[in-house]
Parts: structure tokens; C-alpha cells; sequence
């Protein structure tokens, strides 16, 4: 059964592949930000259906204008789930550009690169941050800074939560709760030593894998500017955390201390106020 599934779907995701890479390379750049969009999510929400994940959106995304969406981070399929619910463009390793075909695809559609333990990177970051919220663009933070297991979270780092604040633009916290045959599992998550082929080829050869897309409610420019970085981080831990907890996960399980390949490279402060951007 999981060879056949595997057979049957792996086309389908070369099929896939190769479309996105025409398309990027001929008509993307010519087209408008809302076509750019469009094709966005219908390239995210493609792959996450050809690997079989059913996806669950609880609540309300923020509906229109800049904003900093913050989730947890399980798999490498995060980036797609969300970006098929709205076109989100994310803060990534730089490791991730140097990546065969995948590196020059999420380059093209506007990914931001972070160099890792680098503070001019991280300045850099934070000014093309605020160019992409005062052209109305939604951007996306795995402020844990690597993947998890998915049954808790690990420490946020609080440094690229500042730009947003700088742009005034609102915060939404977002939790992400995956399931195997409708139980709470770590199944999709792509930690340790773990390849992103042999992840792929695990979602590809199973069934029932879902997840639910929590959107919890939004901090507000104002209560950001008003709260700091500091406590905003906090705050927003605290909500993903109290969220991703909110489905009892097995009792073999171990609550996030598992990290993985697929860490977006924070290495700067821990919710604290030790490290700003203003100062980089």
C-alpha cells in the first residue's frame, strides 16, 4: 500500500516541481503582486494536497494589509500550509538558498534570508522587513528558530519580532497541531538527522496526516508598540504554546526537545531585550 501510494504521487509532485520552476522562470516576474499571489497559493496549497495533508483552519486570518504571522514550527510543509491559506513570504536560513532547484525557487518568489550568528545579516533582514509591510505583504516567523516535535514549543527568539513592531504593522499568532488517523502525533515532523527527501517520502507513502491551522487573536500595532518586544515575544509564546498544548499529545511522546535540519536561524535573543535591530 505505501509503495503504490508513493508511485502514484510521486509524478504528480515531479509534475508539480517542474511547473513551478516554468512558471517562476517566464511569467512570475512579469505579473502583477495580486497574480503573484494567486499563483502563491495555488503552488502551496497544490503540494500540501499531493502530499496527502488534510488541512483544518480554526479562527480568522488577518484578512488584508501588512502583518507578521508567528507560528511553531514542525515540518518544512509549514511554509506551504500557510502560504496556501494567504501568500506569506518567509524569513529562511540562508543555507536554504544554496539548496538544488528548491534554493533558486524560494529565492524567486521572495523568500528573506537570514545569515545565521551574522548581526549585519540580521539588520539587513530587518530593514527588508519593513520595505515588504510598506508594500502591504504578510511575512512569516518561526521565531523558535528550528522545528519541533509538535507537542509543545521551544524558547521564541524576540530579535525579528522588532521590525514589525518599528512598521506598525499587527502580529497574529498562529498554532499548528498535526494529527496522524486522528490522534496528536510527531508522524510529519521533520527533526534530527532526518533528510527533507526521506521526509518527503514518508508523507508520500502514508495516509491520514492532517492539521489544523489555529489562527489565535491578533496583537495590534498599537498593543505592540505599547508592550515592547520583550513582552510581545512573551505574550506570543505563550498563546501558541497554550494552543499547540490544547490537544493531548501521547503519552510516549516527548514535548519538543527535538530539533531538526529545517531551523530558520535565530541566534539572537530569547524574548529578552538584549539584542535590537535599532542597534545592529
Amino acid at each position: 500500500m505505501r509503495g503504490l501510494l508513493i508511485l502514484l504521487r510521486l509524478p504528480f509532485i515531479l509534475i508539480w516541481l517542474v511547473s513551478s520552476l516554468a512558471s517562476v522562470a517566464t511569467i512570475y516576474s512579469m505579473a502583477s503582486l495580486h497574480g503573484r499571489d494567486r499563483m502563491n497559493r495555488a503552488w502551496s496549497s497544490m503540494l500540501v494536497r499531493l502530499c496527502g495533508v488534510k488541512v483544518k483552519v480554526i479562527g480568522k486570518h488577518h484578512p488584508q494589509g501588512s502583518a507578521l504571522w508567528v507560528a511553531n514550527h514542525v515540518s518544512w510543509l509549514d511554509i506551504f500550509i500557510l502560504a496556501g491559506i494567504r501568500s506569506v513570504m518567509f524569513i529562511a536560513k540562508s543555507e536554504i538558498r544554496g539548496w538544488p532547484v528548491v534554493g533558486w525557487l524560494v529565492a524567486k518568489v521572495g523568500t528573506v534570508f537570514l545569515q545565521r550568528g551574522q548581526r549585519h545579516s540580521l539588520k539587513k533582514v530587518g530593514d527588508e522587513m519593513q520595505l515588504r509591510f510598506a508594500r502591504g505583504e504578510v511575512l512569516g516567523l518561526f521565531a523558535e528558530g528550528t522545528t519541533s516535535t509538535g507537542f509543545d514549543v521551544l524558547p521564541f527568539h524576540s530579535s525579528l519580532f522588532d521590525p514589525a513592531i518599528r512598521a506598525q504593522v499587527d502580529i497574529q499568532p498562529v498554532a499548528l497541531r498535526f494529527y496522524h488517523h486522528g490522534q496528536r502525533s510527531d508522524f510529519a515532523s521533520f527533526v534530527g538527522d532526518e533528510t527533507l527527501v526521506g521526509n518527503l517520502w514518508t508523507l508520500l507513502g502514508a495516509t491520514g496526516v492532517s492539521v489544523e491551522v489555529e489562527f489565535l487573536p491578533v496583537l495590534t500595532a498599537q498593543q505592540c508598540q505599547e508592550m515592547g518586544r520583550a513582552r510581545v515575544c512573551q505574550q506570543v509564546q505563550q498563546a501558541i504554546a497554550a494552543a499547540v498544548r490544547l490537544a493531548p499529545a501521547p503519552e510516549s511522546a516527548t514535548a519538543a526537545h527535538a530539533t531538526g535540519t529545517a531551523d530558520t536561524a535565530l541566534d539572537d535573543a530569547v524574548c529578552d531585550d538584549t539584542v535590537t535591530v535599532n542597534r545592529l
